[in-house]
């Protein structure tokens, strides 16, 4: 397993968001460096946004969702097209940061 994870709930049905492409990028003081990208499976998942050997330093990280075309599929208006989660790990071990999203919200929190 990927030492970063994720998955997306959308809550506005009540299942897992499939198909979403998200980013992972690193922080390099004032830019951001893509290292590495995925979509999700019909389970709302990418667990390997990161070869399972590739261990991240402690630093500064972003997710970016790209929402736009998963409301589109669902012929729903969004506000948010695209949804970004800047967080700053410590440590070598697993994180897990996960998206609930509805049309016109969402929130994260670290998982486990």
């Amino acid at each position: 397993m990927s030492q970063i994870t994720t998955h997306i709930l959308d809550t506005s049905i009540g299942k897992p968001a499939e198909g979403v492409k998200i980013e992972l990028h690193q922080s390099n003081s004032e830019n951001w460096t893509i290292i590495g990208s995925g979509i999700t499976n019909n389970d709302g998942r990418v667990s390997d946004l990161l070869d399972n050997d590739t261990l991240l330093e402690p630093g500064i990280y972003k997710m970016v969702f790209m929402t736009e075309d998963y409301f589109k599929s669902l012929k729903t208006q969004t506000f948010y097209p695209k949804v970004e989660i800047i967080f700053e790990t410590f440590d070598k071990e697993h994180y897990h940061v996960p998206l609930l999203l509805n049309p016109f919200g969402y929130s994260t929190y670290r998982g486990s």
